[in-house]
């Protein structure tokens, strides 16, 4: 069994964190989503990976390599070109475009293949699942959830009839359209046969056209519902409620990084906190080289990006703050996501730091914003 990872989309709905980040990039205690994906195929002996790459291709392919740190072969495939200015330009051609496009290159897909989304924490039984695509005689199968009805306009709906068999297939429909409320997950299961259906260069798109095209043709296409683990990154509220969910521990086999120097508190290496009038409510992470200085408040959950520096009389409320954020003295940060120059609160609004009539936070690299007090501070050891 061979794998791919889909990561060539822009990431629109998770900005501001994909100005700067692919989406398979944007980090979970600390690591890659797709790191985590590329850890639970291995895990299942699954070590032939390709990955389709286009916007800010260089992030994915730096960080991986050729996957030899996580014991598997990963490849890649730009989906882009090159002007007459010598600049690349990224250029995607659909999921299914893109699997195309790999298997006319080098004939990659010539085993039963597990397609993954790159933006997802999943804990799929693989095994169980390839049994039963293999049993059902599937040339494609579709791992599917059940959403509530007010969620289904955001996914791809699976309707099938009584033995799983999908017979059609609606790409976001409007809740008022939808004929179920049971979506895919972004984990397909694919045999070669289907790639010789996709056209060859032109863009196509797995949902919205590869799979109408196999319900239609009724070729053996099923869902399967399982019960697992699935976490979709599908926009920045979601990315805050994942982080705090993960920060209480309630997903499983994700535990959080450094040392436990307290209830509730992680840190890294070379923390400093000054605990003069200084409030910690966990479950808090304090990156390494972080410093806390006297008289701040953290309530938890909470992530400290590392470099960070939280000045006298801060306070930071179930945020997460990403690496070398300087958060400037009283001030106060609720429930929100700061990304470089950027904030995104709970509901998904973002401003820039230039929206904000004073101050609020600045690159803590920066030093022309000094320590905000002369207290000496505490290693945490």
């Amino acid at each position: 069994m061979k794998a791919m990872i889909l990561a060539a989309g822009k990431g629109t709905r998770v900005r501001p964190l994909t100005y700067d980040l692919p989406k398979p990039m944007i980090p979970i205690l600390g690591k890659p989503v797709m790191a985590y994906l590329v850890e639970h195929l291995a895990k299942y002996g699954i070590t032939e990976i390709m990955v389709n790459v286009s916007y800010l291709h260089e992030k994915i392919e730096e960080y991986f390599g050729e996957g030899h740190q996580f014991g598997v072969q990963i490849g890649y495939s730009f989906e882009g070109y090159t002007n007459d200015e010598g600049e690349v330009v990224p250029q995607p051609i659909g999921s299914a475009g893109g699997m195309k496009k790999i298997q006319e290159f080098g004939g990659f897909f010539d085993d039963t293949t597990i397609v993954l989304c790159g933006d997802a924490l999943i804990d799929l039984d693989l095994k169980s699942a390839l049994f039963e695509h293999r049993r059902k005689g599937a040339l494609c199968s579709v791992i599917t959830k059940e959403v509530p009805w007010d969620k289904v306009s955001s996914y791809g709906v699976v309707v099938t009839d009584k033995d799983g068999r999908i017979t059609e297939f609606q790409e976001k429909p409007s809740e008022a359209e939808a004929k179920s409320n049971f979506i895919s997950t972004g984990i397909y299961i694919f045999e070669p046969q289907v790639i010789d259906l996709i056209p060859s260069g032109v863009p196509f798109d797995i949902g919205s056209e590869l799979f109408p095209l196999l319900a239609k043709e009724g070729m053996p296409f099923y869902a399967q519902t399982r019960g697992f683990n699935w976490i979709d990154i599908g926009s920045v509220s979601d990315y805050w409620q994942t982080l705090q969910n993960v920060l209480l521990g309630e997903v499983a086999h994700m535990d959080v990084p450094g040392i436990q120097v307290e209830d509730g508190l992680w840190v890294g290496l070379n923390t400093r906190i000054d605990w003069e009038g200084t409030t910690i409510e966990g479950p808090v992470y304090i990156g390494s080289g972080a410093c806390i200085e006297a008289g701040v408040t953290i309530i938890g959950p909470s992530w400290i990006g590392h470099g960070s520096h939280i000045c006298e009389g801060a306070k930071i409320v179930r945020s997460v703050l990403f690496e070398y954020t300087r958060v400037l003295r009283d001030v106060t940060l609720d429930e929100m996501i700061v990304f470089k120059d950027y904030s995104v609160d709970r509901a998904g609004e973002m401003k820039h730091v230039s929206d904000y009539a004073s101050d609020e936070w600045v690159n803590a690299r920066d030093r022309r914003f000094t320590r905000r007090t002369d207290a000496p501070l505490e290693a945490v050891k």
